[in-house]
């Protein structure tokens, strides 16, 4: 790692994050770990800490990202979440890589040529992205499947954990599988992260997906925001609070340091065409990052030395900052991290966490601590 701009990944809060959600919610028989967009940049190597805190069940979005994971983890079982062409189905079998099944044209064309693999069906309870929404084809699927093409599990995405429209789309899938028995299936998963916190569990459901919770982001418990105070006036309704159990730590930080310092003249400018006009006399600190590396740098401020400074321009490769007298080059700068949460950087940037990082790219190196060790990993 020549250049100093890289992202440490707290390993041992990412296995503790595990350990923590297990504890608290113990009734599930397959945690799986949702490893999708590199998990979530964090990197595949992450996924070692993950397994140690007791994920048994790994998840990706493609094929691509589940065969690199299977060449990272041999024996761990992989579902791929979103369905796949009928050839590549192939592939993932002989990699012994579960697949999503989410309609009947499909699963015949695999139960007419033998083909044997197992997978997962996807019932469209309400998000209307992938998923079958007639309770006759769920039923003629599990009824058709056998030995060879394996119904693992059966499952659903919530768009949401409580209220009436959580209420509809549990309801939804409970009618698009009155047809068949749930109990006869291995794995049966609806919840994800942050449903999970919401509600009790359902007594037909033994999976979880772990995604954004594992690296840290429990279910918030701030106060209803005004538009959502002002609906619940409106429609004499009673905001019910559900605390988290949670207690789960960061995992994803991003530095950078002082590589030089400039003084700035009164009336001089920095940056493009005037990106910024000096009004007075200033001292600024270049950093080498830019949206190349991170494409929501964050328009405020970043900490050095516990002090936050603002961020005057920035570029495909570099960003500038206003200092004081106090700040030398090679100062470690924080992006994000312990005194800019990453939580509230996205916030700065108008974004959601998942966004802010998976916006940090692979250009920038992943370093990997846990404990007293320490392992670089160059993309």
């Amino acid at each position: 790692m020549y250049r100093k701009t890289y992202v440490e990944i707290d390993c041992e809060a990412l296995e503790n994050n595990v350990k923590n959600i297990r504890e608290n919610y113990p009734g599930y028989k397959y945690y799986i770990g949702v490893v999708k967009a590199n998990a979530y940049s964090h990197g595949f190597n992450s996924i070692k800490y993950i397994l140690k805190g007791g994920v048994n069940y790994l998840a990706t979005s493609s094929l691509e990202e589940a065969l690199k994971v299977r060449s990272m983890y041999k024996d761990t079982p992989i579902l791929v979440l979103e369905p796949i062409h009928y050839d590549d189905i192939i592939v993932a079998s002989k990699n012994n890589i579960t697949v999503t099944i989410d309609n009947k044209v499909l699963f015949d064309a695999l139960l007419e040529n033998k083909v044997k693999v197992k997978f997962h069906l996807k019932i469209d309870s309400g998000m209307n992205r992938f998923g079958i929404k007639d309770k006759e084809i769920v039923k003629y699927i599990v009824d058709n499947s056998n030995k060879d093409l394996y119904l693992e599990g059966i499952f659903t995405h919530l768009s949401t954990g409580s209220g009436s429209e959580f209420l509809k789309e549990k309801n939804r899938f409970e009618e698009l599988t009155s047809l068949i028995d749930l109990s006869k299936i291995d794995i049966v998963h609806l919840e994800r992260s942050l449903t999970m916190q919401q509600h009790d569990k359902l007594p037909y459901d033994n999976g979880c997906r772990l995604g954004i919770s594992m690296y840290g982001f429990a279910m918030t418990n701030s106060a209803p925001s005004l538009k959502r105070k002002i609906y619940n006036i409106l429609t004499f309704k009673k905001p019910k609070i559900r605390k988290t159990k949670l207690d789960t730590r960061f995992t994803f930080k991003f530095f950078t340091e002082i590589i030089e310092v400039k003084e700035v003249k009164k009336g001089e400018i920095v940056g493009y065409a005037g990106m910024y006009d000096a009004n007075e006399d200033i001292k600024v600190a270049i950093l080498p990052y830019g949206f190349a590396d991170y494409l929501y740098v964050n328009p405020s401020f970043v900490v050095i030395n516990g002090k936050k400074y603002k961020i005057l321009t920035n570029y495909m490769d570099i960003t500038t900052i206003l200092i004081d007298d106090s700040v030398s080059v090679g100062d470690t700068v924080e992006i994000f991290g312990d005194k800019i949460s990453i939580r509230e950087a996205a916030a700065l940037a108008h974004q959601n966490p998942y966004k802010t990082m998976c916006s940090v790219t692979n250009r920038v190196p992943r370093v990997y601590v846990y404990k007293d060790e320490k392992e670089v990993i160059d993309y």
